[in-house]
């Protein structure tokens, strides 16, 4: 190796520990506090309520969404936000509005953060008309003392929690994210994810519920509808004790079917990679299928019609009330 070579690198390793010794000195100074490295400031903003409404919608861009109920009958909306880039609040045609208003110069978006924005919206317990959001990056959460006609949420990269009920359908899309739905009614229900889990117990919908999964598993316990639907990519769906009054349609294409003590009148299922395997509570004609793998249904000549079909998998079914 040249002398020239070795003398550069000499030097690169004396800056990098001159960088390091400098670096530790300012954290120990600042107490190992992250947060104080920030080049973007938050401030508290408090947005008191006093018209009346019906209707919810948000639509922010990087912010978590959260529903507290009020103790005393007041609304209020809390953000904690970035000093230049602050939501706007009000109410129009029956609506909150809470919107996000970005009048930031380029310059002003260039920086670093290690917080985030947060919305807190406080309204009385009880039934609300439409909720809206639309959302970049961040967490909702929905509790259980508020129940609404209808809701949609989207957004980008996110968790979505909700344990609120609605009369009429509740939509939730999240590309990177989970979705949590608990202890609910719904007229019908629709979840989508691109990358996430999907996690939905003890739901009764009156109509149909879907459930839709690029790369992530679906968990679907106690839950009785009309029509269940889920198709997915790659990942498993579990299903424990769910019961549709007309169809199972179900699909993957790299992952396992299961299902536990569930029923439909009628039941398709089917998996490129995967193995169908669990029990069901009432007889079914059986059709199955696979390329590779093994089969082991009921010889039951009575019932709806049971289609499970593999490329890559086993097939095994019982029926719940002749197993053991």
């Amino acid at each position: 190796m040249r002398k020239t070579t070795i003398l550069w690198l000499a030097m690169a390793a004396v800056l990098v520990l001159a960088g390091c010794i400098i670096f530790g000195g300012v954290m120990t100074t600042l107490k190992w506090d992250f947060t104080k490295l920030s080049t973007v400031r938050y401030e508290t903003n408090l947005h008191e309520v006093d018209e009346d409404y019906h209707n919810i919608s948000i639509v922010t861009d990087t912010a978590d969404i959260v529903f507290v109920p009020s103790e005393n009958a007041g609304h209020s909306v809390v953000c904690y936000e970035e000093n230049s880039a602050k939501h706007s609040v009000f109410v129009k045609d029956g609506t909150l509005v809470i919107e996000f208003v970005d009048t930031r110069k380029w310059h002003e978006r260039i920086g670093f953060s290690f917080g985030r924005s947060k919305i807190t919206v406080t309204v009385p317990r009880g039934e609300y008309g439409t909720l809206m959001v639309r959302a970049g990056t961040g967490d909702v959460e929905l509790p259980k003392a508020f129940t609404f006609e209808s809701m949609d949420i989207s957004q980008s990269t996110g968790d979505v929690t909700s344990y609120a009920s609605a009369s009429e359908r509740i939509g939730i899309k999240t590309s990177t994210g989970s979705i949590l739905v608990e202890n609910i009614a719904a007229g019908a229900l629709d979840l989508s994810v691109t990358t996430g889990r999907v996690t939905v117990s003890n739901v009764d919908c009156r109509e149909d519920i879907v459930v839709q999964v690029s790369t992530g598993k679906v968990i679907l316990t106690d839950i009785r509808c009309k029509n269940l639907g889920s198709d997915g990519n790659t990942g498993d769906l579990i299903l424990r004790n769910v019961v549709a009054a007309e169809v199972f349609d179900l699909e993957r294409t790299t992952g396992d079917i299961l299902l536990a003590d569930c029923d439909a009148a009628e039941i398709s299922a089917k998996t490129d990679t995967g193995h169908v395997t669990g029990s069901l509570l009432t007889d079914k004609v059986f059709i199955a299928r696979t390329d590779t793998g093994k089969v082991d249904v009921p010889k039951t000549v009575t019932g709806g019609k049971c289609e499970i079909i593999t490329d890559t998998g086993d097939i095994r079914i019982t029926i719940a009330q002749n197993a053991g």
